[in-house]
């Protein structure tokens, strides 16, 4: 093989092996391509150039890829695709309920049985036990059963 194989071969191996580390880690298939053609690109030089042309070719390599690595692990190059940013959001929890018994609110929908009532400014899906709520009246929480708000009419 010529020298211009080889070198191409070391220079697309790190070219692989720079596009894993810096732009899309985590691929594995690019470093290990980009791996095997620094290998084989060694193992070519050793074999038809001499040992000294391919000791100088593995130093260089290792040299390479030791400041590519120490590039990439950088913790400016890692916060561009690591997660650093934190959620504060909070679901709400159906153990903890936010509308009480004993609430009062005024039904936006007629309820027969279930409807929607405003409960200050919240929305909220409810039903009855059965009986028929006119829209616009004011209704009372009795409680929450199985994920439920329960209400009944106020008189």
């Amino acid at each position: 093989m010529d020298w211009l194989t080889i070198a191409l071969l070391l220079v697309f191996g790190l070219l692989f092996l720079v596009a894993e580390v810096i732009f899309i880690p985590g691929t594995t298939v690019v470093g290990l391509v980009g791996f095997g053609l620094l290998v084989a690109g060694i193992w070519f030089s050793y074999r038809d150039l001499g040992a000294t042309t391919g000791h100088i070719l593995l130093g260089s390599s290792a040299v390479a890829i030791g400041l590519l690595v120490y590039l990439g692990l950088r913790p400016r190059a890692i916060n561009r695709v690591a997660l650093t940013n934190v959620n504060h959001a909070r679901v709400h929890d159906v153990r903890h309920p936010d509308v009480q018994p004993g609430t009062t609110g005024r039904a936006l929908s007629a309820l027969r049985p279930a409807g929607t009532v405003l409960f200050d400014d919240d929305r909220r899906e409810v039903t009855t036990r059965g009986e028929f709520v006119a829209a616009g009246s004011q209704v009372r929480v009795l409680g929450i059963e199985h994920n439920r708000i329960v209400v009944e009419g106020v008189a």
